[in-house]
């Protein structure tokens, strides 16, 4: 990390009522001295100063703003911290971000360089970082609370209690190797046995999640499939409340997998739409196939279509064994039963709709969401939210399953360093500049 002043638009860019622009780093307050009326005896922290902002070096009014400062350490970043909260044209926004151009020892942000600034100034660590990315990237009410519990620290205190038992352990056994002719007492052997053994426990338990976390950020995946014309695509538009799909009625009009990203009930939810299931000899039309069903197989929940007006569910054992705990079948074409044949088809555990009348839909969609609920919710325990996460507690385990007193004490205290190292890459308590780029550089500029 340089020590350059960094500026950046913190907003959207384009017209707004406000835009805000900020500035961080020991130089932060020359903004106060070159932009504006104020001095720097008059600056007050967590004070809102309301300025007359002027252009470098013309001195030309820009606008009239407010002006925060914020002192370090007491900060986002940890560093000063100016803040100017400008009106959000675009003219006023370019004007202010080339005159701070011309500040000597200022320079753009780049991505996630305000956040990145915060981690290593110790204002936050890496699992918060992410945490603030999920939440301002969150658009369903379930990522904006689970975004909220890992920014507050619900995985950071979880990882750091596992780390620093871990840590008691290897000073214990430093201490051991520093002392050779001091046998390690029985009891001390069977306190560290027992704290891997259960540190091992928690953290099968952690990874053993159903991949609640990574569902939660990228959305619950639900596959359609069903025979060309069971009313696929109908049914999906009814979801999507909008022609999302091509409807017709000719076999074989959808081809490849279409996915709808849907808020449902605070879930995010990606539905996909697929290529109707038959035999065929057209070779695009069989690749389709194969494509559903794949997704089928990939999908957290799969809906089985059927057109109950024509035939009873094909091959509904075979899917039921293929799609075992995760598929919900579906009887279409409801307008065109008798009554015996829906109480019949319900006795029978199928849900009965007609997508093309929009009836049933709505049942189907609580079927849904309880059956996302029983799976994912953010008042649960804290789960992986990120595939490092999983990758770098993986081989913890592996460490710690390798942990044991009947080799060299040398390498007994190394599979330890090393389980406490893949837990600190995770929270960012270890060398860890390889993945720091990575992590932050998809934030937003500003942030």
């Amino acid at each position: 990390m340089d020590n350059q002043t960094i500026y950046a638009l913190s907003t959207v860019y384009g017209k707004s009522g406000v835009a805000i622009i900020r500035v961080s780093g020991s130089m932060a307050t020359k903004v106060v001295t070159s932009m504006t009326n104020l001095q720097i005896s008059e600056l007050k922290p967590r004070y809102a100063h309301f300025v007359k902002l002027r252009a470098i070096p013309s001195g030309e009014l820009l606008d009239k703003c407010l002006l925060l400062y914020f002192h370090a350490p007491q900060s986002f970043t940890g560093e000063d911290v100016i803040e100017l909260q400008v009106h959000g044209s675009r003219a006023v926004i370019s004007a202010t971000m080339e005159s701070l151009s011309q500040i000597k020892d200022f320079r753009l942000a780049e991505p996630g360089e305000f956040s990145k600034r915060a981690f290593y100034n110790g204002k936050m660590d890496l699992t918060q970082a992410e945490g603030l990315a999920d939440l301002i990237d969150a658009e369903t009410v379930e990522q904006q609370k689970y975004a909220v519990r890992q920014m507050d620290g619900a995985l950071k205190n979880m990882y750091e209690s596992w780390r620093e038992q871990l840590l008691n352990m290897l000073a214990h056994l430093e201490a051991y190797i520093d002392f050779p002719e001091e046998d390690i007492p029985q009891d001390v052997v069977l306190n560290m046995k027992n704290t891997v053994f259960k540190l091992c426990e928690e953290i099968k338990k952690h990874l053993t999640d159903d991949n609640i976390g990574e569902r939660l950020r990228e959305g619950f995946r639900i596959t359609i499939i069903g025979a060309p014309n069971a009313g696929k695509s109908s049914l999906l538009n009814q979801i999507a409340k909008r022609e999302a799909v091509i409807v017709s009625d000719i076999a074989g009009t959808t081809r490849d997998a279409v996915d709808i990203h849907l808020d449902l009930g605070g879930y995010p939810v990606v539905f996909t739409d697929t290529a109707g299931l038959r035999e065929t000899a057209e070779e695009i039309e069989k690749k389709g196939i194969a494509l559903a069903y794949n997704r089928a197989k990939e999908a957290d929940l799969v809906i089985y279509l059927f057109d109950a007006s024509i035939n009873a569910a094909q091959d509904i054992e075979k899917y039921k064994k293929d799609f075992a705990g995760k598929l919900l079948v579906v009887a279409n074409k409801r307008d065109k039963l008798s009554p015996e044949d829906i109480m019949s088809l319900q006795k029978s555990g199928c849900l009965v709709i007609s997508a093309k009348q929009n009836f049933g839909t709505d049942e189907l969609l609580k079927a849904i969401k309880e059956k996302i609920g029983e799976r994912f919710t953010s008042g649960s325990s804290p789960v992986v939210s990120r595939r490092r996460y999983r990758d770098a507690l993986n081989k913890t385990l592996e460490f710690l399953s390798a942990f044991s007193f009947d080799k060299e004490i040398e390498l007994t205290a190394e599979d330890i360093r090393l389980a406490v190292r893949e837990i600190g890459k995770i929270t960012g308590r270890v060398e860890v500049d390889e993945v720091l780029d990575k992590i932050f550089g998809s934030f937003c500029i500003g942030k």
